[in-house]
């Protein structure tokens, strides 16, 4: 019997994509026989995950989590949105948003993490595309704190209680009542979540990234001076663009959708009058499921069925 070194478990795992755990038990099964282990997890249904581990997966959910001066939001991707709805993998989603309170924004970190059943994220994952059939990733996550203070969320269009397409959450720090902060700090998820006028890049302007500041300067720098206006007269035109630029993707300078006499900044002032406290936003996260994924080409099913039949 081969002894069962981490060497020989790790090369198991990159031929079959399998986790670490199952490859231990398969090697152990089979006295240590590569091959034969190899087998045994295909006859098992485990190396199934590896097969698929290539396929898109631009579906799924984003999840939240809170435990009060903390939250959380992750993205936990499937190949379709039927998956989405499958019980087992809410509830894997759920858990693992939960397992990023402590765990942080690092994906690695959370797949090491330890599931309720005692399993990594990661293991658990691999063996939830053996069963249900589809690619599962962990692509991101997101961490908000506010101490002393609450972290609101607010998910749009649930499938189920802190689930959905889109999560959003909002901190704000304040030694002020913990429900009134919630209520309000829900208010905000659900207008950041609206991206009404834009979406928010930052709480206030110091936090908007020099470069894209900069892009668009320059942008409208260059559609002024088609006005032929003096040079003098086109800065002052770009400056102009540029603060109400700001005014758009800054949360704390955007109009609340809910109230538009007021803007976000004016809301919190408020807010902070009301409940006498000092009320300061820490910071927010604005996850929508599969933003940015590259989904590769529209398949055309009905162009391969006559390809295939020869009727094409």
């Amino acid at each position: 019997m081969a002894a069962i070194t981490a060497a020989l478990v790790k090369e198991l795992r990159e031929k079959t994509g399998v986790g670490m755990m199952d490859c231990k038990k398969a090697l152990t099964e089979n006295g240590g026989d590569l091959d034969a282990s190899i087998d045994w997890l295909r006859k098992n249904g485990l190396s199934k995950a590896a097969k698929k581990a290539d396929r898109i997966a631009a579906e799924g959910l984003v999840a939240v989590a809170s435990d009060g001066a903390s939250g959380s939001v992750i993205e936990l991707n499937s190949e379709t949105d039927f998956v989405a709805r499958n019980v087992a993998f809410q509830n894997t989603a759920g858990e693992i948003a939960k397992l990023a309170l402590t765990a942080g924004d690092d994906v690695a970190a959370i797949k090491a993490a330890k599931m309720a059943s005692g399993s990594s994220v990661e293991d658990h994952l691999t063996n939830l595309i053996a069963t249900i059939g589809e690619n599962m990733s962990l692509r991101r996550a997101a961490v908000v704190t506010a101490n002393p203070g609450v972290v609101a969320s607010y998910v749009h269009n649930a499938v189920v209680d802190g689930a959905g397409a889109l999560g959003v959450i909002v901190g704000l720090k304040s030694t002020g009542d913990a429900a009134k902060l919630n209520e309000l700090g829900r208010k905000i998820a659900m207008h950041i979540a609206a991206g009404a006028p834009a979406v928010a890049l930052s709480v206030d302007v110091d936090g908007v990234d020099a470069a894209i500041v900069d892009k668009e300067r320059e942008v409208f720098a260059a559609q002024a001076r088609q006005s032929g206006k003096p040079e003098s007269i086109v800065e002052k035109m770009v400056e102009g663009r540029i603060r109400k630029f700001l005014e758009e993707v800054v949360l704390m300078k955007q109009v609340f959708v809910m109230d538009p006499d007021r803007t976000i900044e004016k809301v919190v002032a408020d807010a902070a009058a009301e409940i006498g406290s000092p009320i300061e936003i820490t910071g927010f996260v604005r996850m929508a499921l599969g933003e940015g994924v590259d989904k590769g080409p529209e398949e055309d099913f009905a162009a391969e069925v006559a390809a295939a039949t020869g009727k094409a």
